[in-house]
């Protein structure tokens, strides 16, 4: 079938069963022009908490997905590949972190949103790249913080704000990958390009970045910003959407060696446009989670999005 018939049975089949499409800035970019909507963690995490769709359909990973249906338990959340995994939420199992947990029981926790439902039910406070430095700024500076599962995030975290969070030690393996040595490389053969770079690469390339935000962030900063060149350390999917926005400027995304000229995320893009018409078709690959595991785990996430407004990040 056709990419343009195929995009034609999606979005009849997602009027005729009221259904909303969710995307993350890293899927495909096929997937993000049919999307109605398309942002990072912090603005996804809204929009599914305001769906108004009797099915939503969650172009991203499974966590992704997981926090729709806490926002939403009583709407059917589909994904179109069970298999859309996170390798930064695989490194925090539930049974290692409550341990670590109740190894230091005057923490509370502030776990990132890219981590299971289980890890969610543990948590004190949920945040995003989008948010984090203002959640941890919003605490007492004596309030004892475990911070989870990023060690990269939280490290940033810990440098800007003078911190000494107590880490777990989970990365992304996109970001984590991206060396200093080589984005220096590569920026040095670019001296006229602005690096960007995502808090989850590590501190080293953090540290070397003109600019570090969310995905969102960069993409605004790109968007605001006089200059028409720029190094991009995040995963690739974000360089569609910075096109769009930007068509006259130019865009490097940073890899991690010479072996490569992208830096994509294996399980964003195990998402197709036939799986997302397979999975309207038949609404398969249901997020299923019990009603307790829901009410637990939602209540750090609402506290993120009231603490989110009441500090004007999100309307």
């Amino acid at each position: 079938m056709s990419t343009n018939k195929t995009i034609e049975k999606i979005l009849k089949l997602k009027k005729e069963k009221n259904a909303i499409i969710l995307a993350h800035f890293y899927q495909i970019p096929e997937i993000q022009d049919i999307a109605d909507f398309i942002g990072d963690s912090l603005n996804l995490a809204e929009k599914a908490k305001n769906a108004e769709s009797d099915l939503i359909l969650f172009c991203g990973v499974h966590f992704m997905g997981e926090t729709a249906k806490i926002l939403n338990p009583k709407k059917k959340v589909i994904i179109p590949d069970m298999d859309a995994g996170c390798s930064l939420a695989d490194s925090c199992t539930e049974e290692d972190f409550k341990k670590f947990k109740e190894q230091n029981p005057d923490h509370i926790v502030i776990s990132y949103i890219n981590c299971s439902a289980k890890i969610k039910t543990l948590s004190d406070i949920i945040c995003t790249s989008g948010n984090a430095l203002q959640i941890v700024n919003s605490l007492p500076k004596e309030q004892k913080i475990i911070f989870a599962p990023d060690r990269n995030l939280g490290g940033y975290l810990n440098r800007i704000t003078g911190r000494n969070m107590l880490l777990w030690d989970g990365t992304c393996e996109v970001h984590e990958l991206l060396t200093a040595e080589y984005v220096l490389k590569q920026k040095l053969q670019n001296p006229d390009y602005l690096l960007i770079a995502h808090p989850e690469c590590n501190d080293a390339v953090l540290q070397i970045a003109d600019f570090v935000g969310s995905t969102s962030a960069m993409i605004n900063f790109v968007k605001n910003h006089s200059q028409t060149k720029f190094l991009v350390a995040t995963e690739s999917g974000i360089v569609h959407q910075l096109k769009k926005d930007n068509p006259n400027k130019d865009f490097i995304v940073v890899t991690q060696d010479e072996s490569c000229s992208c830096n994509d995320c294996r399980f964003m893009k195990l998402n197709t446009l036939d799986k997302v018409l397979t999975s309207l078709e038949q609404e398969k690959y249901e997020i299923i989670l019990d009603d307790d595991l829901i009410e637990k785990a939602k209540t750090p996430i609402i506290k993120m999005l009231d603490l989110s407004k009441k500090l004007g990040i999100i309307k």
